[in-house]
């Protein structure tokens, strides 16, 4: 593994394994990141910007994902509203409590 993208995929993959969030996406299993506003998500001593619940996955995770796709995280039920690409390779499920 000498290619950067495929270094970063790998380390990609550990950190989900390790911290990432088990979720389902139209009944199917998915990992991925959950933040929501209520949890009061911070970075450091700074409180983040999030104002919706939404799902970070790994580009190539998300693939076929549209609006209006069911997604489950910690027995919570969610529509995707938005989808939101962030040029590292991850993206963005914005969700709304169903």
């Amino acid at each position: 593994m000498d290619d950067f993208c495929e270094l970063s995929g790998a380390m990609d993959g550990v950190l989900l394994d390790v911290l990432g969030d088990a979720a389902q996406v139209d009944g199917k299993p998915a990992r991925g990141i959950f933040a929501a506003p209520w949890l009061q998500p911070q970075f450091g001593r700074l409180k983040t910007a999030i104002v919706e619940p939404q799902l970070s996955m790994r580009d190539a995770d998300a693939v076929g994902i549209v609006k209006g796709a069911a997604v489950v995280v910690d027995g919570l039920a969610y529509e995707v509203v938005g989808i939101e690409p962030d040029g590292t390779g991850w993206m963005r499920l914005i969700l709304r409590p169903c």
